[in-house]
């Protein structure tokens, strides 16, 4: 093992160079939405409660998927655009008289992204062995090119708000939502409801960063084999003796204040 100072190898430490082949990020960005009046894609039995609803209030969001599409940008070599489909799993509570308990439903909201990233040229074939020519089901395992990969991070969503709105005209081309999607929901959902029905539609605050990587050969040194230093924990201990190893949770019965503006506090706790 090489010596670390500092937490970091030292220049001594320095062994060989090696030739990797890993992904590179080109070019990402990081952006903050907020997605006002997505309409919310309903159930059959859900959509029935919304219909014989007087409110409504959203409980959680969660991100399912993010479909994504990487096409290159024909006036400017480079440039990939990154279209980008998000599926929301959205958690509801219907009110269907004043002094009624809420009833718990679940629908599926879409929100869609369009990013213009730099990644690079290229346009060499790249074939390996992990295929052969006997995978027909699918032929592009089989020769792929060397276009960029993107990458999407996203948090689950804020939830802001919840109402109770009409379907209008412009909600009615609206595109088919993947079984794997809707499956969260208890099957498919109704997208082609007339205009005037009823409908949910919920504001959401997104946070999410996108990367467009591309897969190059990098030179990097090497300082030692990554060999783990932690023994695997194997502990039959009885349930009592674990818990008395917790730390006590002070945070949670004295809450810490925020930083004042006026300190550089960074990670770490202020100091009075």
């Amino acid at each position: 093992m090489s010596d670390i100072k500092n937490g970091c190898p030292t220049s001594e430490d320095f062994k060989e160079a090696v030739c990797i082949d890993a992904g590179r990020v080109y070019d990402s960005c990081c952006d903050r939405d907020c997605l006002e009046d997505l309409r919310v894609f309903l159930c059959p039995e859900a959509q029935a409660k919304v219909e014989r609803a007087i409110s409504v209030r959203i409980k959680s969001a969660e991100v399912l998927n993010v479909l994504v599409d990487v096409e290159p940008v024909s006036f400017n070599r480079g440039f990939f655009s990154c279209d980008l489909t998000f599926f929301f799993l959205i958690k509801l509570e219907v009110f269907t008289s004043p002094h009624s308990c809420p009833v718990e439903i679940k629908g599926i909201a879409l929100f869609n992204k369009k990013v213009i990233l730099f990644g690079s040229e290229g346009n060499v074939r790249i074939f390996s062995n992990m295929t052969t020519c006997d995978d027909k089901n699918d032929p592009q395992l089989y020769k792929t090119t060397n276009m960029p990969k993107c990458v999407v991070q996203a948090v689950d969503p804020i939830a802001l708000s919840a109402r109770i709105g009409e379907i209008k005209d412009c909600y009615d081309s609206v595109g088919r939502i993947p079984s794997s999607v809707s499956e969260y929901i208890g099957g498919p959902v109704m997208t082609d409801l007339p205009s005037g029905a009823p409908a949910v539609f919920v504001t959401l605050g997104l946070f999410s960063i996108v990367q467009l990587i591309r897969n190059v050969q990098m030179l990097v040194p090497v300082y030692d084999f990554c060999i783990p230093e932690k023994q695997c924990d194997n502990t039959t201990d009885q349930p009592c003796d674990v818990f008395r190893r917790i730390k006590f949770p002070t945070d949670d019965f004295f809450p810490p204040r925020p930083c004042r503006l006026d300190n550089d506090c960074g990670c770490s706790p202020c100091d009075d």
